[in-house]
């Protein structure tokens, strides 16, 4: 299926001579990110990890400069992958990386399906709170950028590392203690689950999760709604307008979650960086994490159900 980039709006102008005339993040298309990659301003982070055993991605080709950092980089251990690592270990990867607050940064994903989009807005959220202020995702990941026809090098990029110093924001962060507040009637959010329908339903679970079903007083609104025909490619106008659709404009506060950050973190996207709505923040351990902390939950199965309501005595 070929992959056809489309132009965004709610984009952030920068500074850097190179780009005086232009428009970068919070999506670019594959054209847009070829000439920040061509004006040598731009650090370009490779996110794709392949299988234990298997050719990795980035070995058999990606965009020239670009330095390699799997997704797991970003992630938290196998039983609470979506918690956030900490600000000494994040630091200690972005400084190797080459990161810092100011430069312009483009993050390559595969592009093959709006679950592997979710990997990009993961590590954007985690740049972003991490004090870094330029940021940008290929539109259409590496599929992307070789459907338009441009090169992939094979020379492996050796980054200079920096100073940067992550001093991690809570302006976009929901913690279990936010979510608790909203659920016991302590304070005021929306709280949307980005999981597939049966996950909110409580027919499916995460297998790190301990039990299945959803927060108290959630919604859903699926992270794929926001992709088109293509499911790798994002249109801001749409954002915009589902965002309008949900009611999700002009509320006070909204919070996303799903299984481990990652599928809440394309509604993150989608509604904070696209659809400019405000006060959008993203709950980073999701179901995971919230049902293995025993805490209460809707729209578990009924012997399950039971069973805990005799154990808590919630609801």
């Amino acid at each position: 299926m070929r992959l056809i980039p489309l132009a965004t709006a709610a984009l952030m102008v920068i500074s850097a001579p190179a780009f005086a005339q232009q428009t970068f993040g919070p999506l670019l298309t594959p054209e847009q990110a070829a000439e920040a990659q061509a004006s040598g301003e731009a650090l370009f982070i490779d996110i794709r990890a392949g299988e234990e055993g298997k050719p990795q991605p980035y070995a058999e080709g990606h965009i020239a400069g670009a330095v390699s950092a799997p997704y797991g980089l970003f992630r938290g251990p196998a039983d609470n992958p979506g918690k956030v690592p900490e600000a000494d270990r994040l630091t200690e990867i972005l400084q190797g990386l080459g990161v810092t607050a100011d430069r312009p940064t483009v993050i390559v994903h595969e592009g093959k399906d709006a679950t592997d989009f979710g990997a990009a807005a993961r590590v954007y959220w985690t740049l972003k709170s991490s004090g870094v202020s330029q940021l940008a995702i290929i539109n259409g990941g590496m599929r992307g950028w070789q459907e338009a026809g441009l090169p992939l090098s094979t020379e492996a990029a050796t980054p200079s590392p920096s100073d940067f110093t992550v001093a991690f924001s809570d302006a976009w962060l929901a913690t279990e203690q936010d979510v608790r507040e909203v659920v016991e009637g302590e304070g005021q959010a929306t709280l949307i689950d980005a999981r597939p329908q049966e996950f909110w339903e409580g027919k499916k679970a995460a297998p790190a999760a301990a039990r299945p079903g959803t927060l108290p007083q959630s919604e859903y609104f699926t992270h794929d709604r926001w992709f088109g025909s293509n499911p790798a490619v994002m249109d801001a106008d749409r954002a915009r307008t589902l965002a309008a659709e949900a009611g999700y404009t002009g509320v006070e506060e909204l919070i996303s979650f799903c299984n481990t950050g990652h599928w809440a973190a394309t509604n993150w996207f989608a509604l904070s960086e696209l659809a400019g709505v405000e006060n959008v923040k993203l709950y980073p351990e999701s179901m995971v994490g919230w049902s293995n902390a025993g805490l209460p939950m809707e729209n578990v199965p009924g012997p399950l159900q039971n069973l805990w309501n005799q154990i808590s005595g919630v609801f």
